[in-house]
């Protein structure tokens, strides 16, 4: 039985070591964490996440989802908070099924590391920080050990040692861009019936602009809310720093959340500051040696809610080249790097200008009109037209094929709402440059 070496045990790599038992490979997965579900820990990072299409198939295919689904709550659309406390759902789709999940990032890492191993082949190993590693010795040095690989996989996240190896050996035009805007969370707890204090199946947006604060919900019938703010500024994280300052912003800006929030001074004083990046990578493997996904490859800012997503379709898309050309695993990286990086570098630049839409785009009036416009077509022009964010949360079709197609679209739309075309000619247009997808 060939064996295969992960390094990373988040979410991608369990799913990955999933995908690779149920092919018969035996995969030693090393962790530089202690196992979460042994000693509780928080992984710094947001508690809940967004689960959508794609990487619901990936967790359908190994097997999993039906573990997963009591943990979810669906999302229906956005709830758009004003500064005078008015709301307003915007749905994600037309259809009932076009809806996002909120997950619990520990739950579901925990489900996805018990059912890795309960395959028979994985087996994870914490405590293990990857020190040293030399892609052509094919040797991994651990604080206390020193172990040799066949195959090796990277999942270790934004910072991750295996692509830093990669990149020493073959460059491949590594590039982190910094956001100059960083987070910080908070939390709206249960009301004191137990129940939520605001609508459950949406995830909330205060819109201001150049900041926001977002909310998804949990199970125990709380919210997390993320701050994001620019780091420095007027109205930063730099300039905001007392108590009376955060009451003073937050009552100007979001009023509404100032009784929802009891510990709001305290939560933001003493829970991190985080900061946003994405990578971008041109090559995400070396001859038939290494590879990596998920954040390793293209740690992406969490505005489209892809992160995880797209980390898991990175697993599915492996395992597809696996089971086409079976051992020929210099075929299989190199297929993987040529198809894959131009997803990786669509999603990262889709999540980027997500994040203007999200925090702007949505209270203007020329957005809701356009977005009015993009349902029409869509309802007249089902199998062609589809909202990108349809495209990108509710089917398959690569983040790179999204992109075209969404720029396509959306100056189509420009061009009509502007009166250059008439709607005639907007829906010959529509049937001339866009072909079925459903």
């Amino acid at each position: 039985m060939q064996n295969i070496t992960i390094i990373g045990a988040g979410l991608s790599g369990p799913v990955m070591a999933s995908y690779l038992s149920n092919l018969g490979f035996e995969i030693d997965l090393f962790e530089s964490r202690q196992d979460m579900r042994v000693i509780p820990q928080s992984a710094g990072r947001s508690i809940n996440l967004a689960l959508s299409a794609r990487g619901i198939n990936a967790l359908e295919n190994i097997g999993v989802f039906e573990k997963i689904k009591p943990i979810l709550l669906p999302m229906e659309g956005r709830m758009i908070h004003d500064k005078e406390g008015n709301k307003s759902l915007q749905t994600y789709g037309q259809a009932k099924h076009e809806v996002i999940y909120s997950v619990s990032r520990s739950k579901l890492n925990m489900i996805l590391m018990d059912h890795s191993e309960n395959t028979g082949n994985v087996k994870i190993h914490f405590n293990h920080a990857v020190q040293e590693l030399d892609l052509e010795e094919r040797k991994i040095s651990f604080k206390e050990k020193k172990i040799s690989f066949g195959r090796l996989l990277g999942a270790d996240g934004a910072s991750s040692m295996v692509r830093k190896a990669i990149n020493r050996k073959d460059p491949i035009n590594f590039i982190k861009k910094k956001l100059d805007h960083g987070y910080k969370e908070l939390t709206i707890p249960a009301s004191s019936n137990e129940e939520f204090m605001m609508e459950q199946n949406a995830l909330h947006i205060w819109p201001r602009g150049q900041f926001m604060l977002i909310a998804l919900p949990n199970m125990d019938k709380s919210f997390t809310c993320t701050l994001f703010l620019p780091m420095v500024g007027n109205f930063s994280f730099e300039s905001i720093k007392t108590k009376n300052q955060v009451l003073e912003f937050f009552e100007e800006y979001f009023p509404d959340t100032i009784d929802l929030i009891p510990f709001l001074c305290e939560e933001y004083e003493n829970n991190p500051t985080g900061k946003l990046a994405t990578v971008y990578c041109d090559r995400w493997h070396y001859s038939d040696i290494a590879s990596i996904f998920g954040d390793a490859a293209h740690a992406i800012v969490p505005f489209f809610g892809q992160g995880m997503n797209a980390s898991f379709q990175d697993c599915t898309f492996m395992n597809s080249l696996l089971e086409r050309y079976k051992d020929n695993w210099g075929k299989v990286f190199s297929e993987y790097s040529r198809l894959q990086a131009p997803n990786g570098h669509a999603i990262a630049n889709m999540a980027l200008e997500n994040y203007i839409e999200m925090r702007d785009s949505v209270n203007d009036p020329k957005y809701r009109k356009r977005r009015e416009l993009e349902l029409s077509l869509e309802h007249k022009f089902w199998d062609r037209f589809v909202p990108r964010y349809s495209m990108v949360s509710f089917h398959q079709l690569p983040y790179s094929e999204v992109y075209r197609r969404g720029k396509i679209q959306l100056d189509l739309m420009d061009s009509f709402i502007k009166g250059n075309m008439t709607k005639n000619q907007l829906h010959n247009e529509i049937k001339q440059q866009l072909t079925p997808i459903r």
